[in-house]
């Protein structure tokens, strides 16, 4: 069996230091030999980013320059039509059939799984990583309840697909719709997100943002 590989989805319009730091602490606890972050390109559970897809991904080229441990996955961009998660991993799946493979996942997220397309077929390519606030209890409703208790593990030892894990990492309280609001505000963001991501938000005048902002 291959190093475990992670896969972090999401708009990233702009990509911050909430989106890095837990795929880092994770790929570092878990020992992945990389996260593959995955900008969506039609996202099916929420309104349509203000950046465009090229954009979104220069900024996350930019985040994720000095950091190894974190790649860029380009197939939903490429692909047409919503960007289901589960057509996703299906790819990954073909494309890394030695590699165990771990979604991650925020808790708010993962409490809305189920109003996902076919989740409950995910785990049948992929394990996840619930990423959980320190301190933070797990609390699962109908009608995951019964499917989380079954594939619901505590061993950090890797495996395929079919398991769920739970795992604390560093929660920072950071969100795009706050940097969004701040850039339009002309209000600095520094610190929320990588210098050189603010330079080209300023520089493609995104959000709002004033090059002298």
């Amino acid at each position: 069996m291959k190093p475990a590989i992670g896969i972090m989805g999401g708009t990233f319009d702009p990509v911050h230091y909430g989106h890095l730091r837990p795929a880092l602490d994770v790929a570092q606890k878990l020992a992945f030999d990389h996260v593959r972050l995955i900008p969506c390109s039609d996202p099916p559970h929420r309104a349509t980013p203000q950046a465009n897809a090229r954009q979104r991904l220069a900024l996350l080229q930019l985040a994720v320059k000095s950091a190894p441990e974190l790649d860029i996955d380009e197939r939903e961009l490429l692909r047409e039509g919503p960007s289901y998660t589960i057509d996703t991993v299906k790819s990954l799946r073909e494309d890394f059939a030695e590699h165990p493979l771990y979604l991650l996942l925020g808790t708010d997220a993962f409490l809305g799984l189920h109003q996902w397309h076919q989740w409950q077929d995910l785990l049948d390519y992929v394990n996840i990583v619930v990423m959980q606030r320190p301190e933070e209890q797990l609390v699962i409703a109908e009608p995951m309840r019964d499917w989380f208790e079954k594939h619901h593990t505590e061993s950090l030892e890797p495996t395929m697909s079919g398991k769920v894990l739970s795992l604390p990492v560093t929660q920072l309280a950071i969100s795009a719709t706050q940097i969004r609001s701040l850039f339009e505000q002309g209000v600095s963001p520094q610190f929320l997100l990588p210098s050189s991501v603010i330079q080209l938000v300023e520089m493609l005048g995104l959000y709002g943002a004033k090059a002298d902002g």
